[in-house]
Order: structure tokens, then sequence, then C-alpha cells
């Protein structure tokens, strides 16, 4: 069962806050939450049924600093499309 601690952060670029305007929202969340998880979530937390939800999952690079290896953390990022007319109030850039 996933909760509000699932997600790590509403992600801000360039490109997010375009699709903010049209109403989508970009979430960086845990990798094993789920689309119906994240649904759930939006519905208990914030008071909107998202109308659409799409999912990706990025691995991250290796890279190297100063002749070290490291590893950036893998990612799991959702694209909430919500109602219109809907908003959500704990959003603000």
């Amino acid at each position: 069962m996933a909760d509000i601690t699932d997600i790590k952060s509403i992600i801000y670029t360039e490109k997010t806050i375009e699709l903010q305007e049209s109403g989508v929202i970009v979430v960086q969340t845990s990798p094993r939450m789920t689309k119906n998880s994240l649904k759930e979530v939006f519905r208990e937390y914030f008071g909107v049924t998202p109308k659409k939800v799409n999912s990706l999952r990025q691995e991250g690079k290796v890279k190297r600093f100063k002749g070290v290896e490291g590893r950036r953390p893998d990612l799991k990022k959702f694209y909430v499309t919500l109602p219109e007319g809907a908003e959500i109030a704990n959003l603000s850039a």
C-alpha cells in the first residue's frame, strides 16, 4: 500500500512547467509505486481523481568524477493528467 511519503518530489523544469499549464503534473516517486497506487494517493490526499497517468522508469547513469566511478540513482516518474479545472493546493513553482 503506497502513501504520500512515496512521492519524493514534483519536478520543476522548463518542460514540466509548460506541461503544468495544460494540466499535467510530473511527479518523481519511489520505484515501487504503481499507477493505481498513485491514483489512490491523489484521491486521498489531494481530493482529485487523475484523468490519465503515464509512467516512466529511468535507470541511473554511471558517471566518473576525478577518476572515481559513481552511479546516479534510478528514477520513476509519473505524468499525471488532471481533469479540467482541477488544481492541487499544495503545488507551487
